[in-house]
């Protein structure tokens, strides 16, 4: 019996010798989790429509540098550059906020579990929406690092070399970024779904 690693393992060999239909299948495969961290790290829609297939384009023309291991990890990598290079882009253009570059009604990444009930999709809808405000007013730097080791799963060494930082640069950036979207989200504990608001708050007579 065919294991799914063998099977990817067919299709990257076959794209590698330039089968386009083997491709496309994992286009297919890696297609929404590029765009969820493409819209993480950009935080609109269109720039990460972009960024994500801009990054498929790249990787087809790279396949023959990939060595083995996760095909999924070097994808996303590759997606993380081209965000990042997109906002190094801008940041050179003009200076402004992440927070003016995120319209309030640009489409939400897709959820992933359809057994969810429809309460459940609501509240979360909501608490992704507040949670993405919240990593919106990061600054650059600290967003990339928040979004690489939080959402994509990075250990600090692979952030290093993909951000080119210092390890303990890493690490700083990571802990001022996660205190600061937890300080945010508790002053709008409010608008949070109460399913997703302070225990204490929820006690409270």
């Amino acid at each position: 019996m065919v294991s799914m690693v063998d099977d990817e393992q067919f299709l990257i060999t076959a794209a590698q010798r330039g089968d386009l239909d083997s491709f496309n299948a994992l286009v297919l495969k890696y297609q929404n989790a590029a765009f969820t961290l493409a819209y993480r790290i950009m935080g609109e829609t269109s720039s990460a429509n972009d960024a994500a297939q801009e990054a498929m384009i790249t990787a087809y023309s790279r396949l023959s540098t990939f060595r083995g291991g996760s095909f999924k990890a070097w994808l996303m990598r590759i997606v993380t550059n081209r965000c990042y290079d997109e906002l190094r882009k801008r940041k050179r253009q003009r200076q402004t906020t992440f927070s003016d570059l995120t319209p309030e009604d640009a489409d939400e990444p897709p959820l992933a579990d359809d057994a969810d009930t429809p309460e459940d999709i609501v509240q979360a809808r909501e608490l992704q929406r507040a949670v993405q405000r919240c990593i919106d007013r990061l600054n650059p730097d600290q967003k990339l690092v928040l979004v690489l080791c939080d959402i994509d799963g990075l250990d600090y060494d692979e952030i290093s070399g993909q951000v080119g930082a210092a390890l303990g640069t890493v690490k700083s950036r990571l802990s001022r970024a996660r205190a600061s979207v937890r300080d945010c989200l508790t002053s709008v504990r409010e608008l949070l779904p109460a399913a997703y608001r302070l225990i204490s708050e929820q006690t409270e007579p």
